[in-house]
């Protein structure tokens, strides 16, 4: 094994749970913090227990309402940027005059 190249190994890596629980591991950090963990993760308690971690469930119906919105076809799009650069060149000046 080459040396300088591994981790720092901490056999005593606390692992703190959003629900107080602590226990402790080994790993290559001193600390670490988790939102479920097996005293309050609802497969292995058995209770039903709503686990929202910073909006995900608002991030996928997010997402999803998205996905939903109108797909515009190419023929459309072609047809939309032919009336936009018509409505481009009505816009311009047809005499030196009205340039002025």
């Amino acid at each position: 094994m080459k040396a300088g190249i591994h981790p720092k190994w901490y056999p005593d890596c606390k692992v703190t749970c959003a629900c107080g629980n602590t226990f402790t591991i080994g790993a290559a950090v001193p600390e670490i913090k988790v939102e479920v963990c097996s005293a309050c993760h609802p497969f292995y308690t058995g209770q039903m227990k709503y686990v929202d971690t910073s909006g995900r469930v608002e991030a996928f119906l997010n997402k999803r309402s998205k996905a939903k919105k109108k797909v515009i076809s190419k023929k459309e799009k072609r047809l939309l940027k032919k009336q936009k650069r018509i409505e481009k060149e009505l816009e311009k000046p047809e005499t030196l005059a009205e340039l002025r």
